[in-house]
């Protein structure tokens, strides 16, 4: 029995050639779809969404309610208030949340779900606009809401036609693309996009300044310009930025030595180079930001050059050091 077990094992597989003939199948199944679309209903729709003063409420049960479920996300994510409200949780005391102003879009392939078709009479208690998303003209889903948006079906790729995988698919594609037409509708900017995702990559690059990452002035690598190098060691190593940061005593930023200054000039003038101020040694015109300026900004100038630097001192429109950003703290902030 065992041995049997393996072998079907080992013969269970799926080739290539067979995969490419269920996308082919599939992509077929997607053509009929934007083939026999309607895309009044769709405009409708999404002139709906624009012009409602409340809350789009999405429901569905199973494969349908996590696609309604993605969908209302995503337009929260592209500055439209929605939220998801599973059927029999309205059903006990949820629906309490719906409003006269809000619409309610109801999930169905068959447009027969039983929790959707009790729920409509109570939703309608409540004045919400109702909206119907199947793939069935006739289900009774389409004729008892205010509004239904058709999806076009030809049949599921499921080789019974009766696992949920093309309906899905064109569920999500209504979803999303409408959610994209309506953030166009809106004219959201790349900002207000941002503001939505703040944890995000994009929203980091786009939100985060250089003074919300910088290393503040307090804990700094200082020196004095007189000051010999001997003298300055201490603090370029304790500090552990790699650099010295060279002010005058109202802070104005005159220059930086770096480890690699330290270096370069050991190897060229020995020992003796010790005794030197470091206004001899230090680089007088460093690569700097703005306190103010965005992160990904100073990133960039980091990067610039053909001489990339891992560190970028902050000055103020003064030229007063305030801060220094360094490639550490950008990589920790997500940037």
């Amino acid at each position: 029995k065992k041995e049997h077990q393996k072998n079907t094992h080992i013969m269970a597989k799926a080739s290539p050639e067979d995969l490419k003939a269920l996308f082919d199948t599939q992509q077929g199944y997607m053509k009929y779809f934007f083939d026999e679309l309607d895309y009044e209903p769709l405009q409708k729709f999404c002139q709906l969404v624009l012009d409602c003063k409340g809350t789009v409420f999405f429901t569905g049960v199973g494969k349908s309610g996590f696609i309604a479920q993605k969908i209302s996300m995503t337009l929260v994510s592209t500055g439209t208030k929605s939220v998801f409200l599973n059927p029999t949780d309205a059903l006990h005391g949820d629906i309490g949340i719906v409003s006269k102003e809000d619409i309610m879009v109801m999930f169905s392939k068959s447009g027969s779900t039983t929790e959707l078709l009790t729920l409509i009479p109570y939703a309608r208690a409540k004045g919400a606009t109702l909206v119907g998303v199947s793939s069935n003209a006739k289900s009774k889903l389409a004729t008892e809401t205010d509004m239904h948006v058709m999806l076009p079906l030809e049949r599921e790729l499921c080789p019974f036609d009766l696992a949920p995988v093309t309906s899905t698919a064109i569920q999500m594609l209504f979803g999303d693309t409408c959610a994209v037409a309506i953030m166009q509708a809106k004219s959201l900017t790349m900002d207000q996009y941002a503001m939505n995702h703040p944890a995000g990559r994009i929203g980091k690059r786009l939100i985060l300044s250089v003074k919300d990452v910088m290393k503040p002035l307090s804990g700094l690598p200082l020196a004095k310009p007189d000051e010999k190098l001997v003298d300055a060691l201490v603090e370029l190593s304790s500090k552990g930025q790699g650099c010295l940061l060279v002010v005058d005593d109202a802070n104005t930023l005159l220059g930086v030595f770096t480890d690699g200054d330290l270096r370069r000039s050991l190897h060229e003038k020995g020992g003796e180079v010790l005794q030197a101020p470091i206004k001899d040694l230090m680089s007088s015109t460093p690569r700097t930001t703005l306190a103010e300026g965005k992160a990904v900004d100073a990133m960039r100038e980091m990067e610039a050059g053909g001489r990339p630097v891992s560190f970028l001192p902050v000055i103020d429109e003064e030229k007063k050091l305030v801060g220094l950003l360094t490639l550490h703290g950008l990589v920790n902030a997500g940037l």
